[in-house]
């Protein structure tokens, strides 16, 4: 009797111990709708936002109707097309050639001046006759000359402003009167003197009087460049030598002689001292940079052709690749 009661006790006991278990379970488990409720329908996202073609007919019932994969294949080109960038790279070796080799042509031809002018200036100087005609003056350039006169302080020119080892200063021009009055006249380029001695009375020995013999070189004067203004000969300014201008405004001939003088240290600090114009030594000073206009020139041309090959010939992408295949299908 006392075993069955204990049976019956270990029994209700382990019931109890079960129902907080199914309880937990119960709370974890989704809730059934109840029957009564409405059943909505799940919402389907689209896999295709194409709409779908109305049940019947099919593209394939066509007989006309020819599939991609029986189209027979194309070649497409890939990347970026050539554009008119492509005819500029192209032309700019050709032109940068073709200015190189003038630049040859021009280096022999100042190579030739430059002998010719010193051939000339080595030779000994030649009286300048009473008339010179200027079409000859070409053919004598850098020809040393003297002339015998009297200078006209009365009609002096200055050019200007001219720079000399970074001092501001100004060309004296000054007419030459030799025997036969005005139509013997030369301009005669005397030199440089600073822009504190520009006046006159602050250079008396500066002004020689009397008859002077001037030995020189037979040149034609510089041009003016952009941005050289123009002269006023009504005022006696004058920014670059206008030999015509000058000529006529003097009444002398258009010759344009330059005075020259022997490298003196000692010599040029009096003549800088006593405000006399420093004039030049007999030498040749034309430039000649047409070796470095060709280099340029030439090197232009080299390095755009290796651009216009590498463009040109650049290798094609491997989807260019892979479109190439497609014409062995």
């Amino acid at each position: 009797m006392s075993v069955g009661r204990a049976s019956t006790s270990l029994l209700r006991a382990f019931q109890t111990q079960q129902r907080p278990v199914s309880r937990r379970i119960a709370q974890w488990l989704p809730k059934q709708s109840s029957p009564s409720s409405t059943a909505r329908p799940a919402l389907r996202r689209p896999f295709s936002n194409t709409p779908s073609r109305p049940q019947g007919r099919q593209a394939a019932d066509d007989p006309n109707f020819v599939s991609i994969i029986d189209n027979p294949p194309e070649i497409v080109r890939t990347g970026r097309k050539h554009g008119p960038g492509l005819i500029i790279l192209a032309i700019i070796p050709i032109t940068a050639f073709i200015l190189g080799t003038w630049q040859v042509k021009r280096l022999a031809w100042k190579t030739d001046l430059i002998a010719k002018c010193e051939d000339r200036i080595v030779r000994p100087p030649l009286p300048l006759p009473p008339r010179v005609d200027p079409d000859a003056i070409p053919d004598f350039e850098y020809r040393r000359v003297y002339a015998t006169g009297r200078f006209r302080h009365d009609q002096e020119m200055l050019v200007g402003p001219r720079m000399r080892e970074g001092e501001q200063g100004y060309m004296v021009v000054t007419p030459l009167e030799r025997e036969g009055g005005d139509e013997t006249k030369v301009l005669v380029n005397r030199g440089w003197v600073a822009k504190d001695k520009a006046d006159q009375r602050k250079r008396p020995e500066g002004l020689p009087q009397g008859e002077v013999t001037v030995e020189g070189l037979i040149r034609k004067p510089w041009k003016k460049n952009f941005f050289t203004p123009d002269n006023r000969p009504d005022k006696w300014e004058f920014y670059f030598p206008d030999v015509e201008q000058m000529a006529k405004l003097t009444g002398s001939q258009p010759v344009w002689i330059e005075q020259t003088m022997e490298p003196d240290y000692f010599q040029l600090m009096e003549y800088l001292e006593k405000g006399v114009p420093v004039s030049r030594p007999a030498e040749v000073n034309l430039r000649n940079n047409h070796v470095q206009y060709i280099v340029t020139w030439y090197g232009l041309s080299l390095a755009t052709s290796i651009m216009f090959y590498l463009v040109v010939r650049k290798p094609p992408s491997d989807i260019a690749r892979r479109v190439r295949m497609n014409k062995h299908w």
